[in-house]
């Protein structure tokens, strides 16, 4: 099991943030106990990517019209003034993720969150945001 050291001593000289450790020190039963704790790669990688699909605003403004309401196609595009084919572009990439769903009734297609983890999320999120401000 390999435990390294953030900085060598000559890097940690020459930096003069305080954000960083003065000295080295590498607390071997906190790390060990953390790498115990550590999810696999592929859970790392999966989450990494629902992160990264959550970096788009109109993914963004997507997710928070469908934590309001179930809508179709034509209402989030009108929503966002924009083209259906690019909403339905932008819910195909939420799809994929597992982070929007549809279902048909008739021939309209009414999308939605797609469970209450996705919510709980992203009302984490703007409450995170909410605070950051005060």
């Amino acid at each position: 099991m390999f435990i390294g050291l953030c900085y060598g001593r000559r890097e940690m000289m020459k930096r003069k943030d305080n954000d960083v450790c003065e000295v080295i020190y590498v607390n071997r039963e906190k790390v060990l106990s953390v790498q115990e704790r550590m999810k696999p790669e592929t859970t790392i990688q999966r989450l990494a990517e629902t992160f990264r699909v959550l970096g788009d605003p109109t993914r963004v403004k997507i997710l928070f019209a469908l934590s309001q309401e179930e809508l179709c196609v034509c209402d989030i595009a009108n929503l966002l003034g924009t083209t259906n084919s690019a909403v339905s572009h932008q819910l195909r990439v939420l799809r994929n993720m597992r982070l929007v769903r549809y279902r048909k009734d008739g021939k309209m297609a009414f999308y939605s969150l797609d469970d209450d983890h996705i919510r709980n999320l992203f009302d984490e999120g703007l409450r995170h945001v909410a605070e950051m401000r005060t």
